[in-house]
């Protein structure tokens, strides 16, 4: 779309402030009023907000649902996982907020923690749907990351993974060339790339937070679960394992694999068109960018992107992380609760809206939208996307690697950015930007990490 399709931060130190502020203001609130009835279950126009889908996406899940609820009119807007949070606050404060909108289980984009006082409590009206025993209907932790204080303040409706690569493979089939595996051959790749006039591992450091991706690799690479340990404040930052991730992270500038400059792009839009135009070989998006693999989605990508209409389409196929700790430990992917509806509750379309939200995460028809865009896996269970309907680009070269990375990513427990807050996560960033840059040294920017987790220490 991460969100966004990436779903993480952008200007985070902006948006922690704004998270700061309305957890603070939010936290002794009691939920507003309810204006009236609610309206009809059935009929009636509903706005929805999010920063994710993309609207070509969007738009498909809209259709879906007015197959079965035609007198519902759903009209989306996509609002840029950088501003959400800011827009949504102060709309949901007025009388004219959203009747339906999107939260994230954790993070600086749309935090449910933050915007729970302004949802209704969905749990009335998905036991009646799935009935009592529906927790047990949907993903493990699904339920509980949306549930504030024993409200369900949001009913999910997409799980997020990341920790894989994205290659072009026309690109590198052009040169005869595999996807690298260790850090050496990972040289040698972009070695080769770049003789040839093109870039090689492309990604925005500092924007939008991707590149905490990129660092949870590494440290998994030198040893497995530590950037999830430092994150749940069960290691420090300054563990020897985080600041050879830091040293490695560093080693991808030095030695020709990052293209120069990361510091200063965006991952969107900078590094997705650039790689979906074919002028990179290579990007570390998560599971969201298996959309681009259709040819919907990226010839939607393509026009956004202003290039001309007959713009060749790119195979995009995911591949493991390379070993760059070169210690034989294996690539793997990390997985958060992504997306969830909540109902706004002084809505006078409260009604119409609910049956819209669990449409989308309760019933087998939302669920298999939502699955067969391949921008987010199901979270309801027994519902995986119905790969022979969906047009890629290069089904016999795609299908196999798509099943695979999705099977990964609805199995993965290892979390993305679940034990993050937003603080921390710009504590990342920042630790990235600095070390890339030279203004610290990898054991000076875990240091620094440190200092910010000390002074906020990880809820138990």
């Amino acid at each position: 779309m991460f969100q966004t399709k990436g779903r993480l931060i952008r200007s985070a130190a902006i948006a922690t402030g704004v998270l700061v502020a309305s957890a603070l203001s939010l936290s002794g609130c009691s939920a507003p009023a309810q204006p009236s009835d609610g309206g009809s279950a059935t009929s009636g126009s509903i706005q929805w907000w999010s920063w994710t889908p993309d609207n070509d996406l969007a738009q498909r899940e809209i259709a879906e649902f007015n197959k079965e609820f035609p007198d519902i009119k759903v009209t989306f807007k996509k609002v840029p996982n950088a501003d959400y949070t800011g827009v949504l606050r102060p709309a949901l404060a007025s009388n004219d907020g959203p009747d339906v909108f999107t939260v994230a289980a954790s993070g600086a984009v749309g935090p449910v923690s933050v915007f729970a006082p302004y949802a209704q409590d969905l749990t009335p009206a998905i036991t009646e749907k799935l009935g009592d025993d529906w927790k047990s209907q949907v993903a493990p932790t699904m339920a509980d990351a949306f549930t504030v204080q024993g409200k369900l303040a949001a009913f999910p409706w997409a799980k997020q993974g990341a920790g894989n690569m994205w290659i072009n493979k026309d690109l590198f089939d052009r040169y005869g060339l595999s996807a690298p595996t260790t850090l050496d051959e990972w040289v040698k790749v972009c070695e080769t790339f770049r003789a040839n006039g093109h870039g090689c591992f492309k990604e925005g450091v500092g924007g939008s937070g991707f590149d905490v991706d990129t660092l949870h690799s590494i440290a998994n690479s030198v040893e497995p679960g530590s950037f999830t340990a430092a994150a749940r404040g069960e290691k420090k930052w300054t563990d020897p394992a985080l600041v050879e991730a830091w040293e490695i992270f560093k080693e991808l500038s030095q030695n020709g694999i990052l293209d120069e400059g990361a510091v200063g792009v965006q991952q969107y839009p900078d590094v997705n068109n650039a790689f979906l135009t074919g002028k990179v070989p290579m990007v570390q998006m998560g599971y969201w960018y298996s959309q681009y693999a259709t040819v919907n989605s990226l010839t939607a990508a393509l026009a956004g992107a202003g290039v001309p209409s007959d713009t060749p389409k790119i195979t995009i196929v995911p591949v493991p992380f390379p070993d760059v700790a070169g210690k034989g430990n294996p690539s793997t992917v990390f997985s958060d609760p992504d997306a969830a509806q909540a109902v706004n509750i002084k809505s006078k379309s409260r009604n119409a809206a609910t049956t819209f939200a669990l449409w989308l995460g309760a019933s087998k028809a939302g669920q298999q939208a939502v699955a067969n865009n391949v921008d987010s896996i199901p979270t309801l269970n027994g519902v995986e996307a119905a790969w022979d309907t969906i047009e890629l680009v290069n089904p016999q070269v795609q299908t196999p690697l798509l099943k695979d990375l999705a099977k990964k990513t609805q199995e993965a427990t290892e979390p993305r950015q679940l034990s993050l807050s937003a603080v921390h996560i710009q504590g990342v960033i920042d630790a990235n930007q600095a070390v890339l840059t030279g203004q610290r040294s990898p054991s000076q920017a875990a240091e620094d990490m440190q200092r910010v987790a000390d002074a906020n220490p990880v809820s138990k």
